[in-house]
């Protein structure tokens, strides 16, 4: 419900379209698989790239939420379509991170999919069950110490940007909050605001709404400068962590093997999409930046991504799970 009252126009599951006049790509529809549930950002970014490439290329999307196994089921069910361009994936950062945080992932994220795109990214913002007394972090953390059986860290998925500000919070408090993998945003969410868990990251468009309503706490958004949709929410480093900053990206992915040519399609169609002044203003007023890149320098940045938080998961020793 969430995403649709946020991004608008894309409430449906079926995005409609014109159909086509001429034969080539697309000349059926397009199915995008999002690997998790509905109600969280990356199914919100997910429908608003459908509603883009539809748009731009005149093809019927369809999007299917199919999750589980912590997004591996859905995205093994792209990869193991063909490699037409006909099934694609809508996902985020955490597609990259699979093989590093899971055990036995039956794919490689980075060597098996071509990033059609990335679409925008979001910052994250620490939340908290509005029914502890603590109010910053400092007193978070002593508590935590003092008491850790009673708190917990609820995280959408394993390898999710709000995973990997988790470990890093850990890290640099000393902390070591237990983490609890949930399947999406949107159930870990609800149990942060009935106080089954204590804490957690998540962008901005889902978290954002939740304070504001009373629902969670905000404790901090992990940007360099505070942004005007919550000019009260301090940075993380205003909260006590200098040089917190960590980010959610999204974007599509197709299996490796699909055309160049339609790749480009693709990838223009979005780039161009995600520049729409419409679409930066939406995003903008939802706390996100629209990413326009080609397919290189979507590959180029993945590598250094990957490269970065690989090296925050080995420094924190975490073990896949």
């Amino acid at each position: 419900m969430l995403r649709r009252h946020l991004l608008g126009g894309a409430a449906g599951t079926l995005l409609a379209a014109p159909a086509l006049g001429q034969a080539g790509f697309p000349n059926r529809p397009v199915r995008m698989i999002v690997p998790y549930p509905p109600g969280g950002a990356t199914d919100a970014m997910s429908r608003l790239a459908a509603q883009k490439i539809q748009e731009r290329l005149g093809a019927t999307v369809v999007v299917e939420n199919r999750s589980g196994a912590n997004g591996q089921v859905g995205t093994q069910a792209v990869l193991q379509a063909p490699a037409d361009g006909y099934t694609i994936l809508g996902s985020a950062s955490i597609h990259v991170m699979a093989r590093h945080v899971m055990r036995n992932v039956p794919y490689d994220p980075v060597a098996d999919f071509v990033p059609l795109a990335r679409t925008a990214r979001g910052p994250l913002v620490m939340v908290m069950s509005p029914q502890r007394p603590q109010r910053t972090i400092p007193e978070i953390v002593e508590a935590a110490k003092r008491e850790p059986a009673r708190w917990t860290f609820a995280t959408s998925s394993l390898g999710a940007a709000g995973h990997l500000g988790t470990i890093e919070f850990n890290r640099v408090t000393g902390a070591n909050i237990e983490i609890v993998a949930y399947r999406g945003t949107a159930p870990a969410l609800t149990d942060v605001a009935a106080g089954n868990a204590q804490l957690m990251f998540d962008p901005v468009l889902a978290t954002l709404p939740m304070i504001r309503g009373g629902q969670l706490r905000g404790l901090g958004i992990a940007t360099r400068a505070r942004t005007s949709l919550a000019p009260d929410l301090p940075t993380m480093a205003e909260a006590g962590l200098p040089g917190f900053e960590f980010y959610s990206w999204y974007g599509v992915w197709a299996p490796r093997g699909v055309p160049a040519e339609i790749v480009a399609r693709f990838n223009a169609a979005l780039a161009e999409g995600m520049r729409e002044p419409a679409v930066v203003e939406r995003l903008t007023g939802l706390g996100f930046e629209p990413v326009a890149e080609s397919v290189a320098e979507a590959e180029a940045f993945i590598r250094a991504d990957v490269a970065r938080n690989a090296e925050l998961l080995r420094i924190a020793n975490f073990q896949p799970e």
